[in-house]
């Protein structure tokens, strides 16, 4: 069959834009803070801790819009649908903003913003089960508007075919992701959709590189069982 459907998961990931980073190291300044010299976030966050949020505005609305696009990809991935994601920004946000001067930049301010994003999503999706408000047929019903949500770098013009096939792919890819574990769930969607290196995740979930890497080789597992034949057909036909 060639290669593991999990390895070209990635390769799907990486045609669309998000080919995971390596794992890099990058070591802190010595008698500093982890991150609040190199942290690109910091001088906003600092801004916004000295500053008191009355409301959305100011330097928490640049905070927001710095961050809102960049962890929706979390939000949709892990609840399965945009109606929950909205839940799980709203709940990431406002967590972000009540919290925000407890932050003492002993990571990187990014990883404290997923680390939110990924149990906020988990919380929604968790309460959205119980209430039976959630269903997988959501993912084979989702309308091209839903599906576009999360693919706003696909700008071309396909063939029905092609287009069908495509939408077929993504579905499928949605489909395994949500059938994992919440553990292996995020852990996947923070290497292969966030593009976060192994230390990032490590960083974000609060995890070791050990685990980190154990988790990634269970959820392979789990994503080559799950997406081997819809990858055969797309790419084999």
């Amino acid at each position: 069959r060639g290669q593991p459907a999990a390895r070209r998961f990635g390769s799907v990931m990486k045609a669309r834009g998000r080919e995971p980073s390596p794992a890099i190291h990058r070591p802190s300044p010595t008698g500093m803070p982890q991150g609040m010299n190199s942290d690109p976030d910091a001088e906003l966050v600092l801004s916004c801790q000295r500053s008191i949020a009355n409301s959305l505005e100011g330097d928490y609305r640049r905070l927001y819009e710095r961050f809102k696009d960049r962890v929706y990809n979390v939000w949709f991935r892990i609840t399965g649908n945009p109606s929950d994601a909205l839940d799980a920004s709203q709940e990431t946000f406002g967590i972000l903003f009540r919290r925000l001067r407890e932050f003492r930049f002993e990571s990187r301010f990014s990883s404290w913003v997923y680390r939110i994003a990924v149990n906020a999503s988990i919380d929604v999706r968790r309460r959205a089960r119980s209430r039976r408000f959630f269903s997988l047929d959501a993912i084979h019903d989702g309308s091209a508007e839903d599906q576009a949500k999360y693919d706003p770098t696909d700008r071309s013009v396909e063939m029905p075919s092609a287009s069908a096939s495509r939408h077929e792919l993504e579905q499928a890819i949605q489909h395994a992701i949500l059938r994992l574990s919440e553990k292996l769930r995020a852990i996947i969607v923070l290497r292969y959709v966030e593009n976060l290196s192994y230390e990032e995740v490590s960083e974000t979930l609060g995890i070791s590189l050990g685990t980190v890497k154990s988790r990634l080789a269970r959820a392979h597992e789990a994503l080559d069982r799950e997406l081997t034949p819809v990858l055969d057909k797309h790419y084999l036909g």
